[in-house]
């Protein structure tokens, strides 16, 4: 509680410290023109709220001889309602929109004072300082911001025979809903910010969101949602969720029973055709438990898949310019490679174990308008036989003892738009040989225990190292399906028939297994080099592969094992028991084969060469070291 006379005396002696003449009649300052529309803009807010309430405050007084001033916190007028008298009178003495009624320009005034003393304050008659303002009665009331700091003041201005205590209680009474109004505005500025970052986050994820109520109309619907479903937001909203959920009604009792609803497969049919969706629905409840409003979260299976793909490896990590090689053969079979990845004609890629098979499965799909999606690959061999048919199509739940809950989504589904990979396609049995020729000619299957089609959207290349035709005509692969896969034949060349290769794999791998194993790249002598550019590698490239990984992790120093480690004693006929008797008896055998092929060739070294699988260097080599006579 403040003492009223106690602020006056306090507010009389600070004006004559301030030197304020008692004579005086206007404010020391006016504010004007472009100064004058910057004020008002800074207070923009405040005058948007108070102004309402003034004016049903002076439709109240109106015809009674007061004006009602709005100042900022400093004391400066913002606008003025009231009689057309006062207003003019109070203009005479300089008191306008944009004057300085603070205390140290207008002296004691109820106005500059309340704002000093931040109170409400009434001040009447000889109260004011300066003379010219005796014939006033002003109430005034601090507008303060929800911190508590003063924003502004509500001044009640007449002449001071109207004076009535009433007056001030106006004035706080309406500078009370101004400042709840404040707060309200605030508080819903605050909301609507809310609101419109939620909305963004909500349209910035992919996932298709929409709310439901409980009378099962969507109220709200993010961007995703409307692009997966091909629906306008404005076609949709208060619109039936029916017609995207058709067992919404399912969907609610199970959240009305306490029970969850997450990752279930829903299949959502518009105009153009059928999608899946993974969808998850979330309860939103009051106070007492009750459902008030259900949202909905949905993801493309496609994406799903993609995702699940991802992390756990199904994607192809090999482009063309991982596959070394510059023979001829091997040319031919990455422009064949190259030229065909774009087409979804099955592929089937048929070669020796090692030949890099794989690789060029991988390399087709990085270079083929599918590279963004999955590269899901199955060994068609190393799969039970019990297994591969729920692997390959997958299962409903509860369609087997030991069945996942929820179901299981087979490698046809999570290769969806992009290569399944059927690697050691002579391996699958018969009867599976039968499901999947169906499949590849109908375009869709179902699940084990399911009746609803899939379709399927997948490039098919299959691998073997098997002769298929020689299967065929033994029984045990289809013929039908043999056609089906080799629409697009590649036969990979094994390395012994293309020897030119052996040289550059051998340096790619010293590279490659160097950086791998952290290790520099070791010295290899050259009788052990020589050998092994001519090997003949069984295993082809994977033999070179492990050999060359082999020696560099032994720094090279490879002599005493290599020959027992790495190569196939009976071809090499290398006997470590009897190591001299049979190298000279290589040495008999060796001379004596180019010898014959020389006279074969009528001394054509570079048909020699190849006939014998060796460079011409290597040839030339050995010509001069057996003393071997070359006539053309």
């Amino acid at each position: 509680m403040y003492n009223h006379d106690e602020i006056i005396r306090s507010s009389h002696n600070r004006c004559m410290k301030y030197g304020i003449k008692k004579e005086k009649i206007f404010p020391t300052t006016i504010i004007k023109g472009d100064k004058f529309k910057l004020l008002l803009k800074k207070n923009n807010e405040l005058i948007k709220v108070a102004k309402p309430f003034i004016k049903i405050l002076y439709d109240f007084l109106k015809g009674s001889g007061f004006a009602l001033y709005l100042t900022d916190k400093k004391g400066f007028p913002l606008i003025i309602i009231g009689d057309e008298d006062i207003i003019k009178d109070m203009a005479e003495m300089g008191i306008v929109e944009g004057a300085d009624m603070s205390e140290e320009s207008t002296g004691t005034n109820a106005i500059g004072t309340a704002i000093k003393e931040n109170c409400s304050l009434q001040i009447s008659g000889d109260e004011h300082y300066i003379y010219v303002y005796n014939v006033w009665t002003c109430s005034a009331a601090i507008i303060h911001n929800e911190e508590g700091n003063i924003i502004g003041c509500l001044n009640l201005t007449g002449r001071r025979q109207l004076v009535h205590p009433h007056s001030l209680g106006l004035v706080v009474a309406a500078v009370k809903s101004i400042e709840n109004q404040l707060e309200a505005e605030k508080s819903q500025n605050e909301l609507f910010k809310t609101y419109q970052y939620l909305n963004k986050v909500i349209d910035s994820i992919n996932s298709g969101i929409f709310a439901v109520d409980t009378n099962g109309l969507i109220k709200a619907i993010n961007n995703s949602a409307c692009v997966m479903l091909n629906i306008k937001k404005e076609n949709i909203i208060n619109e039936s969720v029916q017609n995207i959920l058709c067992n919404w009604e399912y969907i609610l009792d199970t959240l009305n029973s306490g029970k969850r609803y997450e990752d279930k497969e829903i299949i959502y049919s518009n105009i153009n055709k059928k999608k899946r969706f993974n969808l998850t629905a979330y309860s939103i409840r009051n106070k007492n438990g009750i459902i008030t409003e259900v949202v909905v979260m949905f993801k493309d299976m496609m994406n799903v898949y993609n995702l699940v793909n991802k992390y756990t490896g199904m994607i192809a990590t090999y482009t063309f310019d991982d596959i070394v090689g510059k023979s001829e053969k091997f040319i031919k079979v990455m422009r064949q490679a190259k030229k065909i990845s774009n087409s979804p004609s099955t592929v089937l890629i048929q070669g020796e174990s090692g030949t890099g098979k794989e690789l060029i499965a991988h390399s087709i799909h990085n270079n083929s308008n599918r590279k963004n999606n999955s590269f899901v690959a199955i060994n068609c061999g190393a799969i039970p036989k019990s297994l591969i048919e729920s692997e390959l199509f997958g299962y409903e739940e509860g369609a087997f003892t030991g069945a996942k809950r929820g179901g299981y989504a087979g490698k046809f589904e999570l290769a969806s738009g992009g290569t399944l990979f059927l690697d050691e396609i002579g391996e699958m049995p018969l009867d599976m040989q039968v499901n999947l020729l169906r499949v590849l000619q109908e375009g869709f299957f179902t699940r084990i225990g399911g009746n609803r089609y899939i379709n399927i959207d997948v490039r098919i290349i299959a691998a073997t190292n098997k002769d298929l035709k020689a299967e065929v005509k033994k029984g045990t692969f289809r013929e039908d399906l043999y056609y089906r896969l080799s629409v697009i034949p590649i036969c990979v060349p094994p390395l012994r028939e293309r020897p030119e290769d052996i040289e550059i794999l051998i340096e790619h791998f010293l590279n490659t297994k160097s950086i791998k194993l952290n290790k520099a790249i070791p010295n290899i002598k050259s009788d052990i080099y020589e050998e092994l550019i001519n090997y003949s590698w069984p295993g082809n490239v994977r033999e070179i592969e492990n050999c060359i990984e082999n020696i560099v992790n032994m720094d090279g120093n490879v002599s005493l094992n290599f020959e027992t480690k790495f190569f196939d004693k009976q071809q090499q006929n290398l006997n470590r028991n009897n190591l001299e008797l049979e190298l000279c008896s290589l040495a008999q055998l060796e001379k004596k084969a180019i010898i014959n092929c020389i006279q074969k060739c009528n001394g054509n070294v570079t048909k020699v060469s190849k006939i014998l699988g060796i460079n011409r260097s290597t040839l030339y080599s050995k010509i001069k070291k057996y003393n071997i006579i070359l006539k053309r």
